[in-house]
C-alpha cells in the first residue's frame, strides 16, 4: 500500500524506574538513538498495513496510549500527538527495539476516503538490555504538527518480536470565533512533522516591493522567566524564536538589525547589522554560550551592575545609530531590577525618530502585575509595551506593531512631502 508521508515525527524514551537508571547510564546511546525509517517513497509493511486497516485495539504488545489534545503554540501551529506507556518487563531481555507507525487522515476533504491523502509517520526507539524483574514502566512520547481541522489517527507499536499494540482516534484543531482572523502557519488539513530544529534558517520571505522597505531593529533578552533558574527552559526558547520569525516573516520589513542579550549575564550574545535576513542558525549556535548557572566574580563587587548594563545597552541601541531604524523592538520576559533605568540616562538619547515597542513575554502576568525596568523605559520613550501570554496575543500585538511602524513612517513622510 503506498503511502504519501511526510517525514518522520521526534519521540521520547523516559524510564521511570530506579532499576533502569543504571542500565541507562551503561548504554545511553544506544537507548536513545533514533533511527528514522527513510521518507519519500516509503511503503508500509504489509503487517503493519493489516494493522493499520483493521482499526482494531490490539495489546499484544501491552500498553496504554493516551492521545494529546491539539494545542496551538507560539509558531502558530497545532501541536499534538500521543504519551504511551509500557511496562518494563515487557521488554526484558538482551535488548529490544520499538517500532512506531502510525497514519493521520484528514477529515472533510472529497478525497479523504483515499488511503494516499493521509500522512504516514514512524520511527524506531532501540531500548537497553534490561532485567526480567525489571520494575516500573517505560513512557514514550510522540508528536506531529496539524492545520485547522479533524482528523483521524491510526497508530501502532510493534517489538522485535512482532508483538503490536495498537488503537485509534480522532482528533480536532480548531481555533475559537474571535480567533477565527488569525492566519496560522500551516494549512488547514495539513500534516506535519514536529520541528526538532528550532533555529532552522528561515525561508526567504517575500518582500513587498511597492513600497520602500522598512528597517527595524530587534533587541531579545532570552532570559527564562525565572530569573533565578540555571537554565533556559525549551517553552521560553520556542515564545522568543517564535516572535523572531514572525517579525522575520513580515514582507515590508527588508533589513533587521539584531541583538540578542541576556540580563543574567548582562551579557550581548549575538549581534546582527542590517541583514536583509535574520541569521538563526548563527543565533542558535551564539545562545550555546549561555552559562545561566554560574555568576562572574567581578559583578559580585559591583552594586547595580545589572541596571547599569540595561542603561547602557538601551542608550546605545537608541542612540548609536549610523541609519536610523525606521522601529525598535524589544522582547523578552519582565527584568525585575532594584534600580530602573535613570530618566538622566534616558534623556541623553534625545527625541527619537522612530518608535519603540516592547513586547513583554510573560506566562503569568497574574504573578508580577507591575511594570519591569524595561518596560520603565519604554514607557519614558513614549512606546508601546504588549503583554505576550498566548499565541493570539503574539499574532494581534504583531499586527499593530506594524501598523503602528507603517502609520509612523509613511505618514511622517507623507507631511514632510507636504511641507516641502
Amino acid at each position: 500500500m503506498a503511502m504519501n508521508p511526510k517525514s518522520m515525527l521526534p519521540l521520547r524514551l523516559g524510564f521511570h524506574a530506579p532499576i533502569v537508571c543504571a542500565a541507562l547510564a551503561a548504554v545511553a546511546a544506544p537507548c536513545y538513538a533514533q533511527n528514522l525509517m527513510p521518507g519519500g517513497m516509503f511503503r508500509l509493511f504489509t503487517s503493519d498495513a493489516a494493522v493499520l486497516e483493521a482499526q482494531e485495539v490490539r495489546k499484544d504488545l501491552p500498553c496504554t496510549v493516551t492521545p494529546i489534545k491539539p494545542t496551538l503554540g507560539f509558531d502558530l501551529k497545532f501541536h499534538t500527538g500521543y504519551e504511551v506507556s509500557i511496562p518494563l518487563k515487557e521488554l526484558a531481555g538482551d535488548g529490544n527495539q520499538l517500532t512506531m507507525v502510525f497514519r493521520v487522515t484528514p477529515a472533510g476533504r472529497p478525497d479523504s476516503g483515499d488511503p494516499t491523502d493521509a500522512t504516514v509517520l514512524s520511527q524506531r526507539m532501540s531500548v537497553p538490555a534490561l532485567e526480567d524483574d525489571a520494575k516500573g514502566d517505560a513512557y514514550l512520547q510522540g508528536n506531529f504538527e496539524v492545520g485547522e481541522g479533524k482528523y483521524h489517527v491510526d497508530w501502532l507499536m510493534r517489538d522485535r518480536s512482532e508483538h503490536v499494540c495498537s488503537n485509534n482516534w480522532d482528533i480536532e484543531a480548531s481555533l475559537p470565533a474571535k480567533d477565527k482572523e488569525m492566519a496560522l502557519d500551516i494549512t488547514p488539513g495539513n500534516v506535519q512533522q514536529a520541528d526538532t530544529e528550532l533555529f532552522r534558517e528561515e525561508p526567504r520571505a517575500e518582500r513587498a516591493q511597492q513600497e520602500a522597505p522598512l528597517n527595524v531593529k530587534v533587541m531579545v533578552n532570552f532570559a527564562p522567566q525565572n530569573a533565578l533558574s540555571a537554565t533556559l527552559q525549551p517553552l521560553d526558547t520556542n515564545a522568543l524564536v517564535s516572535i523572531l520569525r514572525s517579525i522575520s516573516r513580515e514582507p515590508r520589513i527588508g533589513k533587521f538589525s539584531i541583538v540578542a542579550f541576556n540580563m543574567q549575564e548582562q551579557r550581548v550574545l549575538y549581534r546582527q547589522e542590517s541583514a536583509s535576513q535574520i541569521d538563526f542558525p548563527a543565533l542558535g549556535e551564539a545562545l550555546q554560550s549561555l552559562n545561566l548557572g554560574t555568576v562572574d566574580l567581578k559583578r559580585l563587587g559591583q552594586k547595580h551592575s545589572d541596571t547599569e548594563f540595561l542603561t547602557n545597552l538601551i542608550t546605545h541601541e537608541m542612540k548609536d545609530e549610523h541609519e536610523q531604524p525606521d522601529a525598535v523592538i524589544i522582547a523578552g520576559p519582565k527584568v525585575m531590577l532594584d534600580d530602573s533605568v535613570p530618566q538622566d540616562s534616558l534623556k541623553q538619547i534625545g527625541d527619537l525618530h522612530f518608535p519603540v515597542f516592547y513586547m513583554n513575554y510573560n506566562v503569568n502576568p497574574q504573578a508580577v502585575p507591575w511594570r519591569d525596568a524595561i518596560g520603565s523605559a519604554v514607557k519614558y520613550l513614549k512606546g508601546a509595551e504588549y503583554t505576550i501570554t498566548r499565541p493570539r496575543d503574539l499574532f494581534f500585538a504583531w499586527s499593530e506593531i506594524m501598523g503602528r511602524i507603517v502609520k509612523f513612517k509613511f505618514g511622517r513622510t507623507g507631511a514632510s512631502s507636504s511641507s516641502q
